[in-house]
């Protein structure tokens, strides 16, 4: 088994972050964990780069028509 090894000294830092904050930190994180999430954002970055998208007016537009 190694030793741990360490140099320097460690100090501890404070940080206060509102509750919400923090929500929002781990709902970001459990996100970007989640491979489909992360698929879903790389196809939307290429849907993105090769102009593949809408304005959203015109999205609306499209969508209250199918509705009717």
């Amino acid at each position: 088994m190694s030793e741990l090894k360490t140099e320097g000294r460690h100090e501890a830092a404070w940080i206060t972050i509102s509750t919400d904050e923090y929500e929002t930190m781990k709902a970001t994180i459990e996100a970007f964990s989640d491979p489909e999430v992360m698929e879903q954002l790389v196809k939307s970055e290429e849907d993105i780069k090769a102009g593949r998208t809408k304005r959203w007016n015109e999205f609306v537009k499209e969508f209250k028509k199918e509705k009717r």
